[in-house]
């Protein structure tokens, strides 16, 4: 390691300065208004060529994620709580509002804690930010205070307020001297026993077992006696949750909640406390923070952007967390230019889009609002989870992280023009594809939960149920009309649309990637998957096993209607037609080779992350088993940025496909490559 947190944040206790404000309470955003997005002031291309970000400029963009929050406090009683966006997030009664009210106010903290840390005196709409913490804290005792959050009762289950105490406790480890230690020793007493009355508890087997493992552990640093014992099952278990590759299960998930809980949470633990009091359980975490390296950072885009993918995306920039944290371990392991080009690149890719803010809170959604993103356990507020991104401002100014000069990293070095390039992880079964022609990447990951067993309504849905996700085509929600956007969709018994969502992996063979799928409401409905990665889109060979008709529709990805008409053309050569759409960024294009019936466009509205309007292929068919023996069907789903012409052999590469009469197998002919044999 190279610099340890806790020397460092003594250092940081004598450094003061300045902070520019970069904006002040913004107003409601609109589709053109660019006033109330970050400004980038000074940039510095030489050190960072790609985007101009420094670490002052981080600092800059935790400020105005602040002051937003801070336009709706002008006293120090006035709690962190903003306004209910439209749909299912809570609060949904008022006994909710307690809970709502404490996670404004402990995640808030994740942004103004670094920010403490630089200027002790930080002062935002007149008040004293470190006061009005510390405040608050006391009000969460009170009651007879609105903000009063009541004790665990003896047989409490885990809830909400184990994970914002797991989150205060991270941040009084960022900075004790500022909120914790000016606290009377009445108050710390009264909250340690708060804090450890859920701490010291029962939590879910997910990452929440990091939450009780932060409060057991910052009350042991201050000296109070905890469940050591606790402590030490759920670290076991935190543990036993790692599967290889840098990546963490989330039973049963994998997403974000990967870097941006477990791996950030077990680097931060075995820097500020691990090491001291557990060597060994923070040596382990270490060493699966190390290995985050062999895959994590390729999800990103060439331009450093990130995928929309998996539940909680509101916290959006979050998904950066860990990377920050390279900087303190040996350097020559990591692209700390690369990975600071991904970090800051993620940063603006949300704080400078006009739609990211609404009444200066940033929205729940991808870009704006977009309430199929949304999960039931959010609440306006939950949104500055994200601000653990800015937890990278304790790595020091001179630490390598914020020095060495941004570069590409493999998109620069190795990656080529005209290839692919697949990244899998055995221990997983994610798949991570690169794009070089457009700058992309993708990821195929787990989905099988049931809508009858998803009481949430979140781990069955377009959140993890799509083929694949893309940087450059973020996900697009399913219509009422069966229109469906990068998955299939099959009218079932009751006459509705299904979409596929009980996927099980089989093998990755040949750089092809194998799945089984079965339709949930009926379990005759059955098909084998298949797709080969390629240089400009996608191959699908998929074979339909079911033993009942049904009628079909599997989509591209949508491209939303951002700049003037989405367009639409055909294209012929010999018996195949390409269906080609263009939004004046990207074109998409889908050819049917075996088995389909019909492509249509489908126009849609309110359904896309990006715009109102959208369009996507669809393509469709009815199977009958009795008249389709091999069941095959098989398309390219195809890309290209809009200006660029495509050749015949980029939309029609394909000169045969053969298939097995039973459908066991299925040989694809290319007119200049060797072909492609998919085996079920």
């Amino acid at each position: 390691m190279q610099t340890p947190i806790k020397p460092f944040i003594t250092l940081l206790l004598l450094i003061t300065g300045w902070l520019t404000a970069q904006a002040s309470a913004p107003a409601a955003a609109d589709k053109n208004d660019t006033t109330n997005v970050f400004q980038l002031v000074d940039p510095d291309f030489k050190t960072s060529p790609y985007t101009g970000m420094t670490r002052q400029h981080w600092v800059d963009a935790a400020r105005y994620l602040l002051e937003g929050a801070f336009s709706y406090v002008h006293q120090l009683d006035d709690p962190m709580q903003f306004p209910k966006q439209p749909g299912k997030s809570y609060p949904r009664n008022e006994g909710q509002v307690p809970t709502e009210k404490l996670e404004g106010l402990c995640r808030t903290l994740f942004v103004a804690a670094p920010l403490l840390r630089e200027d002790p005196s930080l002062t935002i709409n007149n008040v004293r930010v470190a006061d009005y913490y510390r405040h608050q804290l006391e009000n969460l005792l009170d009651p007879q205070n609105p903000s009063f959050i009541r004790h665990r009762a003896p047989n409490g289950g885990p809830s909400q307020i184990l994970v914002e105490f797991g989150a205060l406790a991270i941040s009084l480890f960022v900075a004790p001297d500022i909120i914790w230690e000016p606290l009377p020793q009445a108050q710390k007493d009264r909250l340690a026993e708060l804090m450890l009355s859920y701490g010291d508890g029962p939590t879910v087997d997910s990452n929440w077992k990091f939450f009780n493992i932060f409060v057991l552990s910052f009350f042991k640093d201050q000296g109070y006696a905890v469940n050591d014992s606790l402590l030490e099952e759920y670290l076991r278990k935190s543990l036993l949750d790692y599967r290889g590759q840098g990546w963490y299960n989330d039973h049963p998930a994998y997403d974000y909640y990967s870097m941006w809980a477990y791996q950030l949470y077990g680097i931060i633990w075995s820097e500020v406390f691990g090491k001291k009091y557990y060597p060994d359980y923070a040596e382990a975490l270490t060493q699966n923070f190390k290995e985050m390296n062999q895959s994590y950072p390729y999800l990103f885009a060439r331009d450093g952007k990130m995928v929309m993918w998996g539940r909680s995306i509101s916290y959006r920039m979050g998904a950066i967390a860990p990377f920050a944290f390279w900087g303190m371990l040996d350097e020559s392991q990591a692209n700390l230019g690369w990975l600071r080009h991904i970090s800051s690149s993620t940063i603006l890719q949300f704080v400078q889009h006009p739609d990211f803010l609404k009444d200066g809170v940033p929205t729940l959604g991808f870009y704006g609002p977009f309430e199929p993103a949304v999960q039931i356990y959010s609440c306006r507020g939950s949104v500055y989870w994200m601000g653990k991104a800015f937890l990278g401002l304790l790595v020091p100014k001179d630490n390598p992280f914020w020095t060495a000069v941004e570069n590409e990293g493999p998109w620069g070095t190795e990656m080529k023009e005209g290839q692919v390039y697949n990244h899998f992880s055995p221990a997983t079964n994610l798949l991570i594809t690169n794009y070089p022609n457009i700058g992309a990447s993708e990821i195929r990951s787990w989905c099988h939960e049931k809508v009858a067993d998803d009481w949430q309504k979140f781990r069955s849905t377009e959140n993890y149920n799509r083929l694949s996700y893309n940087s450059a085509f973020p996900w697009q929600a399913d219509g009422e009309n069966g229109e469906v956007a990068m998955n299939y969709r099959l009218k079932n018994h009751d006459g509705q649309w299904e979409a596929l969502r009980l996927f099980t992996f089989k093998k990755f063979d040949n750089e092809i990637y194998y799945r089984d799928a079965v339709l949930e409401t009926n379990e005759q409905v059955q098909l084998q998957l298949a797709e080969k990665p390629l240089p400009n889109g996608i191959l699908r060979v998929d074979r339909n096993q079911s033993s009942e008709s049904i009628a079909m529709r599997l989509g591209h990805y949508a491209l939303p209607k951002l700049h003037g008409q989405l367009t639409t053309t055909t294209r012929k050569k010999a018996s195949f037609e390409a269906t080609i759409i263009d939004n004046g960024e990207y074109q998409l294009a889908m050819v049917p080779l075996h088995g389909w019936q019909q492509a249509e466009v489908v126009e849609t509205e309110g359904l896309h992350p990006q715009a109102e309007h959208s369009s996507v292929i669809n393509l469709s068919a009815n199977f009958d088993p009795a008249n389709n023996e091999s069941g095959i069907y098989a398309c390219l789903m195809l890309w290209k940025k809009s200006g660029e012409k495509w050749t015949n052999d980029e939309l029609f590469p394909v000169k045969s496909i053969t298939c097995d009469p039973h459908g066991k197998q299925a040989v694809l002919t290319f007119k200049k490559s060797k072909p492609v044999v998919v085996n079920f």
